[in-house]
C-alpha cells in the first residue's frame, strides 16, 4: 500500500497555502499503481470493448460473467483487506482502476457500483462475521453487489426514506417493507445494501441477499444511456432479514449512507475522467483521418482550439482528482482494519467537500468533452456506428448519479459555513485578511516557479472569502437558504481547487525536471485563464446581490481590473501548441 506522508484537512485549501509536497499527482504513482492501471486497461480492451454491442443490447448475464472475470484478475477486490480475500490496496489504486474502466459505458457503471458503494459499507462498517461471510465472495465476483437507497419519495433527501424495518416477535429477523428505485446491478446482484427505518424512525442499514424471502426485482428500466447497466426497482414485501445482517447500529445508517457516498463521488470523478480522455482521443482520431477542403480537420485552427480546451479541462480535473486521492488516503489509509465505526465515518467525511468537487468536475468535464468531440465528428457523431454516439448518451447520467450536481454544489459552501459555525475556521479574521490582501495586493507576494499562476490562485482564494463573507454579512445563518448564492460560491471554490491543483502539480514537475513540464505549464496557463473568466462572472453575480448603487459598480470594476491580469496575450499560440502535441501523440497527454 502506498504511504501518504502529508495529511491535509478538508476544506483547508480555501483558507491556507498548500505545499507542493502535500499534493499527490499522477506523476507520483508507484510502479504498482501503473501495473494495476495497465491490467485494468487490458481487461477493458480484451473483455469489454469487443463485446460492446452485446452489452449495449442489455445482455446482463454477460455483464455479470465479465464482472466475475474481473474478480479473478483482482479488479473487484482492490479495496478489500487481504485477510478477507482482497488486495488491501490504497484509495489511489481505487481511483486509478475507476479511471481505466471509465470508458466502457454501462459495464463501467456496473463494475464501479459493485466495488464502491455496494462493497465498502461492509468493508468499513461490517462486523467480523459479516466481513468473513461476504467480502471474499464480493472480492472474487462469486457475489455481485447492489446499493439500495433511492425511493419514490426519497432521492437526494435520502433520510426521508419510507422503507420500514420491524423486529419480529421471535427477535430473529427484521421484516422490511418498501420499494427502492433505479438500483444498479439489481437483476443479477447477490447482495443488496438496503436502508430502512427501524420502527419507522431509526434510519438503519441492512445486508439483504437475493434469496431472502420477500425480496423481488422489478422490470428493467428503459434508459437513455448506460444501457449495458442493469437498472431495476427492488421490492421488499415482508422481506425477512436475519438480525445478524443489520449493518452498523440501529439509527446509525446515515453514517454509512452519506459517508460511503463521499467515496462514491470521488470514484465517479475518476471514472468520468477516464471516459473524457477516451472521448477526446476519439475526436483526435476522427479529425486527423477526416479531410475537408483539401486537408485534415485537425489542421484547422478552430479544431485545435477545441482540442486544447478539452485537454486543459481534463488536465485540471485529473490534477484535482489525484490530489484528492492522496488527501483521502492520508486520513483513511490507517482505518482499513479498524472496528471503530465512528472514527471511520469521521475519516470518510473529512474530505466530503473535495469529493463533491471531484464528482462535479469529473461529470461536467466529461459532458463538455463528449459534446465537443461529437461536434468534431460532424454528422458521423450522430450515427450509432461511431463510438462517440454511445459515449454522448452514456455521459448524461453522471451529473445525477451519487447526488445531483446541484446537491453537491450546495454541500461545498454549506460545509465551509458549518466549519465556521463550529469554530474550526475563524471566519471573521479570515475574511478580514482576504479583504486586506485585495486592497494591498498582498496576494502577489509569492516566489518560486509559475509566479503569475501562484498569484492568480491567491487572488481566487481572496475573492471566494470576500464573496462568502459579504453574503454571510447580509444573510447571516439564513445563508443556507440562499441557494442561488451558494451555487455561485461553490463555483468559486471549485475554481480555486482546480487552479491550485494544476499549479501544485506543474510546480512539482518543474522542480523535478519532468520532461513534460513545458506542456504542463501551457495547460496550467489555459486552466487559470478559463477560471479567471468564470470567477469574474460568479463573483459579479454574488456581489451584485449584496452591494447596491455606486458601491456595486466600483466593486465590480475593481474585480474586473484585478482578474484581467490573468488573461495572457499568447493564448492562441499556446492553445495551438497544446493541440498539436495531442494530435502528434494521437491521444491525450499530460
Amino acid at each position: 500500500m502506498y504511504s501518504i506522508k502529508h495529511s491535509v484537512k478538508g476544506g483547508e485549501f480555501l483558507i491556507g497555502n498548500i505545499s507542493p509536497e502535500s499534493a499527490f499527482t499522477p506523476e507520483d504513482r508507484s510502479e504498482e499503481h501503473k501495473m494495476f492501471a495497465s491490467t485494468a486497461r487490458q481487461f477493458i480492451s480484451r473483455e469489454i470493448h469487443p463485446h460492446q454491442q452485446r452489452i449495449e443490447n442489455g445482455d446482463y448475464a454477460f455483464v455479470a460473467e465479465q464482472m466475475k472475470k474481473a474478480g479473478e484478475m483482482g479488479l473487484l477486490g482492490h479495496s478489500i483487506p487481504e485477510r478477507f480475500g482482497g488486495l488491501g490496496l490504497d484509495k489511489i489504486t481505487k481511483g486509478i482502476v475507476g479511471e481505466a474502466l471509465g470508458n466502457a459505458g454501462g459495464y463501467s457503471v456496473a463494475h464501479s457500483n459493485h466495488t464502491c458503494i455496494a462493497t465498502l459499507p461492509i468493508t468499513y462498517f461490517g462486523t467480523e462475521k459479516q466481513k468473513e461471510k461476504y467480502l471474499p465472495k464480493l472480492a472474487s465476483g462469486e457475489f455481485l453487489g447492489a446499493y439500495c437507497l433511492t425511493e419514490p419519495d426519497a432521492g437526494s433527501d435520502a433520510l426521508s426514506s419510507k422503507t420500514t424495518a420491524v423486529l419480529n416477535e421471535e427477535g430473529t429477523h427484521y421484516v422490511l417493507n418498501g420499494t427502492k428505485l433505479y438500483i444498479t446491478n439489481a437483476s443479477f446482484a447477490d447482495t443488496f445494501i438496503v436502508y430502512a427505518k427501524v420502527d419507522s424512525e431509526h434510519f438503519t442499514a441492512f445486508i439483504v441477499e437475493k434469496g431472502f424471502e420477500g425480496l423481488s426485482i422489478g422490470p428493467e428500466e428503459d434508459k437513455m444511456g448506460i444501457k449495458g447497466s442493469s437498472t431495476c426497482s427492488v421490492v421488499l414485501e415482508d422481506c425477512l432479514v436475519p438480525v445478524e445482517n443489520m449493518l452498523g447500529e440501529v439509527g446509525k445508517g446515515h453514517l454509512i449512507a452519506l459517508n460511503v457516498l463521499n467515496l462514491g463521488r470521488f470514484n465517479l470523478g475518476f471514472a468520468t475522467t477516464g471516459a473524457a480522455k477516451y472521448s477526446l482521443n476519439l475526436a483526435i482520431q476522427h479529425t486527423t483521418e477526416r479531410r475537408q477542403f483539401g486537408r485534415s480537420i485537425a489542421e484547422f485552427s478552430a479544431t485545435k482550439e477545441k482540442i486544447a480546451q478539452m485537454s486543459a479541462r481534463i488536465y485540471g480535473t485529473e490534477s484535482l482528482l489525484y490530489r484528492t486521492a492522496g488527501h483521502i488516503e492520508a486520513v483513511l489509509g490507517e482505518h482499513y482494519e479498524t472496528g471503530d465505526h465512528k472514527t471511520v465515518a469521521k475519516a470518510m467525511n473529512e474530505h466530503a467537500l473535495e469529493s463533491a468537487i471531484c464528482k462535479i468536475m469529473g461529470s461536467e468535464t466529461l459532458d463538455e468533452v463528449v459534446d465537443e468531440s461529437l461536434q468534431l465528428h460532424g454528422g458521423a457523431g450522430f450515427i450509432k456506428e461511431y463510438p462517440i454516439e454511445q459515449a454522448y448518451r452514456d455521459s448524461r447520467i453522471n451529473r445525477i448519479f451519487e447526488g445531483t450536481n446541484e446537491i453537491n454544489r450546495l454541500l461545498i459552501p454549506g460545509n465551509f459555513f458549518k466549519k465556521v459555525a463550529r469554530g474550526e475556521i475563524d471566519g471573521l479574521t479570515t475574511v478580514e485578511k482576504a479583504e486586506h490582501s485585495l486592497k494591498n495586493s498582498l496576494y502577489k507576494n509569492v516566489s518560486g516557479p509559475l509566479e503569475p499562476l501562484q498569484e492568480a490562485v491567491a487572488l481566487f482564494k481572496n475573492l471566494f472569502l470576500v464573496s462568502a463573507g459579504a453574503a454571510y454579512r447580509l444573510h447571516g445563518e439564513s445563508i443556507q437558504q440562499e441557494q442561488e448564492l451558494l451555487m455561485k460560491l461553490a463555483n468559486l471554490a471549485i475554481a480555486v481547487y482546480e487552479s491550485e491543483s494544476v499549479v501544485l502539480r506543474t510546480m512539482k514537475a518543474i522542480m523535478s525536471s519532468n520532461s513534460e513540464a513545458e506542456l504542463k505549464t501551457k495547460l496550467s496557463y489555459s486552466v487559470i485563464e478559463r477560471n479567471a473568466l468564470n470567477i469574474q462572472r460568479d463573483t459579479n453575480y454574488i456581489l451584485s446581490a449584496v452591494f447596491k448603487g455606486e458601491e456595486r459598480k466600483k466593486t465590480l470594476r475593481n474585480i474586473a481590473v484585478l482578474l484581467s491580469e490573468y488573461q495572457w496575450e499568447d493564448a492562441i499560440e499556446r492553445n495551438r501548441s497544446i493541440a498539436e502535441t495531442m494530435i502528434e501523440e494521437k491521444q491525450y497527454k499530460s
